[in-house]
């Protein structure tokens, strides 16, 4: 529980500069970084009024004569995003900054404690730097920088049960795969003894190693070759050839859970065998969820810990396969990481390389406007939006269009200059719907205009207007609000069958698949008189789709109020569902595909099929910023058959709170909203008399308003504190 006896603000916490936790670990090349920090005030209605940031050369300096910057008491709420504006930075070297706050009142808060920055170029040769450079100002190409992510880190972990099948033979479960090596400890009375090593994520049977996997599931087998007396070796595997390369200072790594040891001459013990596990920095704490319903939390804990896992690169791929960064996956594993996680530069980082090295569906060159509008409602951050605006604007395939406003890439329009303009280096787009075609298409009938295609560029074309607007484009905002209308127009007009009450899978088929009527639905392109059978339609066809359009399929329901539908699909036993993967398949990662007779090649690392890390929180829990940066978040849980459930989200402001319990007379909702935050409460009754807040009428509870109905809920807005709301 809060606080609420504290009369002051604290010092600032959670400082990050250029959107890195922990700027200390690498290298800031940016000459005027922004700082951001969390308002420590646990306070009702608790703002910042003014703030005071301090950068010195030295510790010593910032704590008695900051010689870079003083800012002075700057009166402003910012909290995120603060840019730097002191004298240049000197160029490899340490810096530290501190930063204070005021309160509504003008009382002051102590200093935070001191970051490290350390700034210049980034090492020469350094692999895990990326060859891509960024603007630091808009359309200035003179002034470049690399982009900014945290270093990887390995961390060691000891089996969580080690079996000793017979001397020299044993079974190491590590209790979760993670990508790696191993350390172990082998004494040898003489050189040239032969131990061998399996390392796999599938367990066979008799307490071993899984040899014959199958599909992309992975199996190691390595040889060592022992000396005389006792050493501790490390596994070492080749480097992998293809996808992105593993920094030299770590090592190749494969994914496993398990490690077979046959032939050791001896004995080995628990703490003796060690998973040298590698991941991007990731904080464990930031963020929970547990409910009343023990299957949602496994899958909960199954999608959280993807994330993590799937970090191994520093930036977002694919899985052990191909190891390649994809639109796609990047869009679901962006959303994922920022509920899991206050981080934000791994993000932006996929995105900048994704722009420059775009894949090949049609749908995944559009997905880059929809991972750059998530960037910036998640951080408030328009740096991106305004060095990449031209891309991001030839990346919604305006030339693609016909007169009537709808796209194909099969009518001639797709010329050698539209690949150029989005960095395309194939030689065509090629429309996706789903993957992989066949098993998790629902049938879809492939037309020259085609509608899951169509449903992402009016998608596309909407967050342009949003994004002209942020970047000052006013011209090209109307622009791109005409077009999508006219979108939206003959989408309906022309892919929407009146007999059937759906939408065709295309212009020139009868054909109505899962896809064409759940991103329709999911985009906002279905009116109000059409819900009723399109949402009728989607429900019959249950989990007809992938992993992938999983993440669809749940923001449509949702979407549209259908929150117990949602919860069955994450929760059922089915073969198409996450149960299926944690307690049939034994995954502790989430999977490529609902099983290997969906997609015989799969691998067992793959963070687009993790798309509840980010639906439970954002919609079941109902946790989403309405302003960018969380300036205002909407809190709009959509529970279900729940009775009880208890989360806690990341923000770029601090952390959001939430508690819901209920039974047949009462919902009590319970929040916690960090200092420089309002929110809207959505509560499940249209009776606002019927609210109360800590046992008063909510319209009498301080810090408490009414500010209307929506979707059959009253509607509270309210400051940071804690509220306790019951209906």
């Amino acid at each position: 529980m809060l606080d609420n006896t504290r009369v002051e603000p604290a010092a600032p916490t959670g400082l990050i500069c250029e959107l890195l936790s922990h700027p200390q670990t690498t290298v800031i090349t940016n000459p005027r970084p922004t700082f951001g920090w969390i308002v420590n005030d646990c306070r009702r209605g608790a703002v910042q009024s003014a703030y005071q940031i301090m950068v010195a050369s030295s510790e010593d300096k910032l704590k008695n004569a900051p010689d870079l910057w003083d800012s002075g008491k700057v009166a402003s709420d910012e909290s995120v995003n603060v840019r730097y504006d002191g004298k240049p930075l000197p160029v490899n070297s340490v810096c530290w900054w501190s930063v204070r706050t005021w309160d509504g009142q003008d009382k002051s808060s102590p200093w935070s404690a001191p970051q490290q920055i350390n700034t210049g170029e980034a090492p020469a040769g350094e692999p895990f730097y990326s060859e891509q450079w960024v603007d630091v100002t808009p359309g200035d190409s003179t002034n470049r920088v690399r982009a900014n992510r945290h270093p990887l880190e390995v961390h060691p972990f000891p089996p969580v049960v080690l079996i000793c099948k017979k001397p020299g033979h044993y079974l190491a479960d590590f209790g979760r795969a993670a990508f790696g090596t191993i350390t172990v400890p082998i004494t040898s009375k003489m050189d040239g003894v032969e131990v061998e090593i399996r390392l796999g994520e599938k367990r066979g049977a008799d307490d071993t190693v899984e040899t014959n996997p199958g599909g992309s599931v992975v199996y190691r087998s390595v040889r060592l070759t022992l000396k005389k007396g006792t050493h501790t070796y490390k596994v070492v595997f080749p480097t992998s050839n293809y996808g992105i390369r593993m920094p030299e200072h770590i090592g190749e790594v494969v994914p496993f859970r398990y490690c077979e040891i046959i032939g050791s001459p001896s004995e080995i013990r628990d703490e003796d065998l060690v998973q040298l596990a590698v991941f991007y920095k990731f904080d464990d704490c930031a963020s929970s969820f547990v409910s009343s319903d023990d299957t949602l939390n496994d899958v909960w804990e199954l999608c959280k810990y993807s994330i993590k896992a799937t970090s191994f690169l520093g930036i977002y791929v694919d899985g052990q396969r191909e190891r390649l960064p994809y639109e796609a996956d990047a869009f679901i594993n962006q959303l994922g990481h920022y509920c899991v996680d206050r981080e934000y530069a791994m993000a932006r980082y996929s995105h900048e390389h994704l722009i420059d090295h775009p894949t090949w569906p049609t749908e995944w060159i559009l997905f880059s406007v929809l991972i750059a509008w998530e960037d910036y409602m998640y951080t408030g951050n328009a740096d991106s939006l305004h060095r990449r605006y031209d891309d991001l604007a030839a990346k919604s395939l305006p030339s693609l269009a016909r007169e009537d406003g709808l796209i194909s890439t099969r009518t001639g329009l797709m010329t050698q200059a539209v690949l150029d303009s989005v960095h395309f280096k194939g030689k065509e787009l090629r429309d996706v719907v789903d993957w992989p075609h066949g098993s998790e298409t629902d049938g879809y009938d492939f037309a020259e205009v085609n509608t899951v295609v169509n449903a992402f560029h009016y998608r596309a074309l909407m967050l342009m207007k949003s994004i002209a607007e942020v970047v000052g484009r006013r011209d090209d905002a109307a622009k791109y609000g005409e077009q999508a209308e006219r979108v939206r127009v003959a989408f309906n007009e022309k892919l929407f069958d009146s007999a059937k009450g759906v939408y065709r899978d295309g212009e020139e088929t009868d054909h109505a698949s899962l896809h064409a009527n759940m991103f329709a639905l999911a985009f906002g392109l279905v009116d109000d008189e059409r819900k009723l059978s399109v949402v009728k339609f989607i429900k019959s066809r249950g989990m007809a789709c992938s992993v992938y359009g999983a993440q669809f399929l749940l923001e449509a329901l949702y979407g549209v109020g259908e929150g117990d539908a949602a919860l069955d699909l994450m929760t059922n036993s089915s073969d198409r569902s996450w149960p299926h993967m944690i307690y049939n398949i034994g995954t502790t990662v989430s999977l490529e595909a609902w099983d290997a007779k969906y997609k015989p090649n799969l691998d067992w690392n793959h963070a687009w099929g993790a798309a509840p890390a980010n639906i439970i929180p954002r919609l079941l829990v109902g946790v989403e910023p309405i302003e960018p940066g969380f300036r205002v978040v909407r809190l709009r849980p959509q529970v279900g058959s729940l009775k009880e459930v208890s989360a806690e989200m990341p923000t770029i402001r601090g952390k959001v709170g939430i508690t819901i319990t209920r039974d047949a007379q009462t919902y009590r909702l319970k929040c916690i909203i960090p200092a420089n935050m309002t929110a809207e409460v959505h509560l499940p009754t249209t009776d606002s008399s019927a609210v109360t807040e800590s046992g008063r009428p909510a319209a009498k509870s301080e810090g408490v308003k009414f500010v209307g109905l929506s979707d059959g809920r009253s509607v509270f807005a309210v400051g940071a504190g804690e509220y306790d709301f019951s209906v």
